[in-house]
């Protein structure tokens, strides 16, 4: 984004040891954790990133991949409780062709949809309304997504 600089290194290795409030971690598990987007497409914009710096899902371990699969049951649940959608949408993008903001580190991103959320703003003027800021999302999300992790094992 203009006017921002860019930190050095990978900002999701540089997330693995930080201050989780600070960055928007809610959840780390063994080998993903959860945070907000920084950049979300609307309110409750979630990534999952895996621990290690990897790009692709066919180079994650069998272990990883069934704890993503958990864990993005986890974010779906959580999304549903806390935002009440009309749909999800979940996804990554491998590699810099497919849409990776950035590609050589593995990341899922899901968020809630509504009918008729989609708006001329982003389009037009390059610019996105939300209707909650990260810190309120956090705050909304954080405890929800900690009962469900718990209550998955």
């Amino acid at each position: 984004m203009k006017g921002e600089s860019r930190e050095e290194g990978c900002v999701f290795c540089n997330r693995r040891d930080c201050d989780d409030r600070e960055h928007y971690v809610l959840h780390r598990g063994c080998s993903w954790y959860i945070l907000l987007n920084l950049y979300p497409y609307n309110s409750g914009h979630l990534l999952l990133v895996l621990n290690r710096h990897q790009p692709m899902l066919s180079g994650c371990t069998p272990a990883e991949v069934q704890e993503m699969s958990l864990l993005l049951q986890v974010m779906e649940r959580a999304l549903q409780e806390t935002y009440h959608p009309d749909g999800i949408n979940c996804g990554y993008n491998g590699g810099t062709s497919a849409g990776a903001g950035i590609p050589e580190h593995m990341h899922v991103h899901m968020l809630p949809r509504w009918a008729g959320d989609t708006n001329f703003m982003s389009t037009i003027g390059s610019t996105r309304v939300m209707p909650q800021t990260l810190d309120q999302s956090y705050e909304l999300l954080r405890p929800v997504i900690a009962r469900l992790a718990r209550s998955q094992g």
